[in-house]
């Protein structure tokens, strides 16, 4: 029941009302074509302290498990990992999205795999050493889904589909760096049940997620749970006809506070989907509904970009194989590219790097129908980033970016702070003292680089 639980999770994901506005310039790239030998259906990418992109194929490879990869920006493909299945090496299978910790290693979960074949958390290094960090069996959690969230206490959440010695409906979970798990909650389906993505930390401190159903309407919810397990429903779909609904990505926090993201099904008789608004308090509010030409089944997570709008993909629409759009705070889209197969098709989603380019992959099309990794080009200024987003006085701090290497000064919010050029795309620092919430500047010989985010100062 959990094996085809996936396929469809896989299925939605890769094939997957105002009137959109004209395409303005851009330069669309197809930097590689995936071919089974290299993995197949790729999921998410991130922006690695390298100045490369990695990432995970849940299919193919020579084990037929899955792989790890890494990626330049010109794409240059190397597989990191070839995932093991084989329950004497129980590696885990299916592997889902990686995020960087703070310590450099990779962290991410497998579907399904390990020593108990229900999934497993893992931790990656660059140079393609694995730890499998947990093995569910069943009763804590069963079929850990989409990427982690790393804590500001260093620990990382995350949720699974299934399992719960309870009700089965999925959990919430914690683990720390060397594999303690607790289970923070088992999904009741009165709350929620199969959650098909991970957890985001806001700004509040808080985690905040979604279930593919269950509420009470039985068509998902939006909840936040604390680091101690107290959960609450923000909201569940189905309330109003017109609702979205059947959620199955992450959200994502805009600068405003309220949350966004979408759903593959409802916002309008069409039944395409729709991009939605989510305040902390509940308000609700349907920003686009999707009517077929402009996209349908939107599957991927929305990522806010430096020019304050939304990026997100569809997996397919009626004149192509998949967009690539923008959507404006206020529901204003607009289609930046529409795939045609050999590009790829099934587009999953879309991050911006520190070079003010989007990069993504497809879960289908290219040269061998398995899949492609693309850029796309609007026009955006470089930025850097920071890992963390947050943290006291004399916190370690991570600033990623291009053409670093004649960096004259960083500072927070206007404060300056020591820091150490690692390389042209990395610095490290620490939050000074006296530094206050804001944007994060560094000063090259080119000029100013600010931070996509504001660096939350904790007192």
């Amino acid at each position: 029941m959990k094996r085809s639980a996936r396929v469809g999770i896989v299925v939605m994901l890769s094939l997957w009302l105002t009137t959109p506005t004209a395409s303005p310039a851009q330069t669309f790239k197809t930097l590689a074509n995936f071919d089974d030998s290299n993995g197949a259906y790729p999921t998410y990418v991130v922006q690695a302290n390298a100045g490369k992109l990695w990432g995970t194929t849940p299919g193919k490879g020579p084990t037929y498990c899955g792989t790890a990869f890494e990626m330049s920006l010109t794409g240059v493909l190397k597989t990191a990992l070839n995932f093991s299945c084989n329950p004497n090496y129980p590696d885990g299978n299916e592997p889902q999205g990686l995020i960087q910790g703070t310590d450099g290693n990779f962290y991410g979960v497998t579907f399904s795999g390990g020593s108990n074949q229900e999934g497993t958390v893992f931790k990656l290094t660059p140079a393609g050493v694995l730890t499998t960090l947990v093995s569910f069996n069943g009763t804590n959690g069963s079929g850990p889904v989409g990427t982690l969230a790393e804590g500001t206490d260093g620990n990382f959440y995350g949720a699974t589909y299934g399992g719960g010695d309870q009700y089965s409906y999925g959990t919430v979970f914690k683990v720390t760096s060397t594999g303690s798990l607790t289970t923070l909650y088992q999904f009741d389906f009165t709350h929620g049940a199969q959650p098909y993505a991970g957890v985001i930390q806001a700004t509040d401190g808080d985690f905040y997620g979604t279930t593919y159903s269950g509420g009470a309407w039985g068509v998902g919810t939006a909840y936040k749970i604390t680091t101690q397990g107290k959960l609450t429903v923000i909201y569940s779909f189905g309330e109003h006809s017109s609702d979205p609904f059947f959620p199955v990505t992450p959200l994502a926090q805009g600068s405003d506070g309220n949350f966004y993201g979408t759903t593959p099904y409802g916002g309008n008789s069409s039944n395409y989907g729709a991009v939605f608004k989510l305040a902390a308090s509940g308000a609700f509010t349907t920003l686009y509904a999707f009517s077929g030409p402009d996209g349908y089944f939107p599957g991927g997570p929305l990522v806010q970009a430096t020019d304050g709008n939304f990026y997100g993909t569809t997996g397919y629409n009626t004149t192509g194989q998949g967009t690539v759009f923008k959507v404006s705070p206020s529901g204003t889209l607009t289609t930046l590219h529409v795939f045609d197969g050999a590009d790829g098709e099934s587009p999953i989603a879309v991050v911006q790097e520190t070079d003010g380019e989007f990069y993504g992959t497809t879960n289908l099309g290219g040269t061998s129908n398995v899949g492609t990794a693309f850029s796309l080009d609007t026009g955006l200024e470089p930025f850097v980033k920071t890992s963390p987003n947050s943290g006291g006085t004399g916190t370690k701090v991570i600033v990623l970016g291009n053409k670093l290497s004649g960096t004259t000064s960083v500072a927070f919010n206007g404060v300056a702070a020591t820091f150490k050029v690692v390389s042209s795309t990395e610095i490290t620092t620490t939050v000074p003292t006296g530094a206050t919430t804001g944007k994060v500047t560094v000063t090259t010989a080119s000029g100013t680089l600010k931070s996509n985010v504001e660096f939350r100062v904790i007192k």
